[in-house]
């Protein structure tokens, strides 16, 4: 096996025949002598105006036998006859924390308050009829968490929780294109993810686990100082150490935390818009060709940050090809997030266009918080702010939105450009009910990324409020290194409701380590 380092153009990446002939310049052999080809690695380069695709990769010559991943050495024995625990929470975090443990030995008992994935299809498409939030399964609460339905993008700038790879072997092994173990930026697509998510609890079932669904946490049962399971608003209570894993918006989780007296902490949060243009205008300016992306590239994405004012503004969950949807996940309160489908197809590429704040911001932005000094100060303040969206969305899931250009201007748009947010929007002016300390943040920042790609700013681009789910708006304090809580045994909180992850991989990574660090508890008392 030879690994050879190859940078080409994207017509030549993109033909199997001309890598194969390109290889085999290289190395001075006839193509016939290459039996195979791994592709390892890709990335585009896109820095130039000639765009460059580079592709690591392993070559096998005749009577060299070339390495097929099966991803057979992840195995998931049976649990049924052994100590459970409870995992509160269905997402990311809650289905690789219960994976993790199946591993490990420990019989995962799953309840999640909204329903299983293929339900909340139907849900969902009930939602875009009526215009009616279910506030239990909706694009935040049920299986899969968020990120069932968002883009499915697979990569964290963290390198310090666990291995990546190991997360990306795990979808793969339940039916993700192996892609995204090479791709630089991985993505599965909201369209895709379903199914991977119902063979993961059908694994769980399978090995002996348990999954409810319709099934909210609303208590934990503590005894002694120790939490010894979970009781449900069905009734039920399920007996063993609890891994936490509810999600940045399980606000009711908040409330009982701060009620029982479980230590939390506000942590910072941002907040601001979706900002949408046109996809092929992105194609355009990041591909530096008014033709856009041509044959042979993939819709274009972007990451951007600035400073202003002393706090950070940049983009978050960028969704090229993607749409818009409602994330709202309680009446009175208009709330958006984004999504991509794996072809990324859409006519529009859209992208959260966030502001930090940080608890001791509140008073400057002129939002009243009662209790300001609260842990739960910074969610008082979002759902404010969601309200404020609502209103100004004419009391419905219609969303406020506005022209970039005319954003800029400080004057409402008299019209607004195609959307893919199928709920409707509402034109006006988002600076007449957003905090200055967001939106003249939001345009020093508009200003600074159109310095950096002439063309970002445009008269088809709109930005459409609120974003204000980007992360959890408290921490739930633990001991890092064991993922206990500081003063309660027995509780494991992790994820991004715990506010220690931030997004898909970020918080499978946390959940697998919350299951190592109970496993291991439960070891040492055998």
């Amino acid at each position: 096996m030879t690994t050879l380092q190859l940078t080409l153009t994207p017509e030549v990446a993109a033909s199997d025949a001309r890598v194969r002939e390109e290889v085999a310049r290289q190395l001075s052999v006839p193509t016939e002598d290459i039996t195979s080809i791994q592709i390892r690695r890709r990335n585009i380069d896109a820095r130039q105006r000639r765009i460059l695709v580079n592709l690591g990769i392993e070559v096998y010559l005749t009577g060299e036998e070339p390495c097929i991943d099966t991803f057979e050495d992840l195995i998931y024995p049976d649990v049924s006859s052994a100590p459970t625990a409870v995992v509160v929470g269905a997402g990311p975090c809650g289905l690789f924390a219960a994976l993790r443990l199946i591993e490990l030995g420990v019989r995962p008992i799953v309840v999640e308050r909204g329903q299983d994935v293929m339900q909340r299809r139907r849900d969902l498409a009930t939602l875009a009829k009526t215009g009616v939030i279910d506030p239990e399964s909706n694009y935040s609460y049920g299986e899969g968490g968020a990120g069932a339905f968002s883009d499915g993008k697979l990569y964290t700038r963290s390198k310090k929780r666990g291995s990546v790879e190991k997360t990306l072997r795990v979808f793969c092994r339940f039916g993700a294109d192996p892609k995204i173990l090479i791709d630089a930026h991985p993505h599965i697509g909201t369209d895709k993810l379903p199914v991977i998510i119902r063979r993961m609890r059908e694994q769980i079932l399978g090995s002996g686990g348990e999954v409810h669904f319709g099934c909210r946490m609303t208590e934990l049962i503590l005894e002694e100082g120790k939490v010894r399971g979970v009781l449900t608003a069905t009734g039920e209570s399920f007996m063993g150490p609890v891994i936490l894993a509810t999600g940045h918006s399980a606000r009711d989780v908040y409330r009982y935390l701060d009620r029982a007296g479980v230590l939390i902490e506000a942590k910072p949060i941002a907040v601001g818009v979706r900002l949408e243009h046109p996809q092929q205008l992105i194609d355009q300016i990041r591909y530096h060709s008014p033709e856009g992306r041509g044959k042979w590239l993939p819709a274009a994405e972007y990451v951007y940050k600035a400073q202003s004012a002393g706090r950070g503004v940049y983009s978050f969950c960028m969704c090229p090809g993607g749409f818009i949807v409602p994330a709202s996940t309680a009446p009175e309160e208009t709330v958006v997030n984004g999504m991509s489908p794996a072809n990324r197809g859409s006519r529009w590429a859209n992208s959260g266009m966030v502001v930090e704040l940080h608890p001791e911001d509140i008073p400057e932005t002129g939002i009243s918080v009662e209790e300001h000094h609260s842990p739960l100060a910074l969610m008082y303040w979002c759902e404010e702010l969601e309200r404020r969206s609502y209103l100004a969305a004419e009391r419905s899931l219609r969303a406020p939105a506005q022209r970039m250009t005319d954003f800029l201007k400080g004057r409402a748009s008299s019209t607004l450009p195609s959307t893919s947010y199928t709920m409707g929007l509402t034109s006006g002016n988002l600076h007449e009910w957003m905090p200055e300390f967001v939106t003249k943040r939001l345009a020093e920042g508009f200003r600074a990324f159109d310095r950096s790609t002439r063309g970002f700013i445009s008269e088809e681009a709109q930005l459409i409020a609120v974003e204000s789910r980007t992360s959890s708006p408290v921490r739930i304090p633990r001991d890092r290194e064991h993922y206990r809580h500081i003063l309660i045994d027995g509780l494991y909180p992790a994820g991004e409701g715990a506010g220690y992850a931030g997004g898909i991989v970020s918080a499978a990574i946390d959940g697998e380590n919350a299951a190592t660090a109970l496993a291991s508890t439960l070891q040492s008392m055998r």
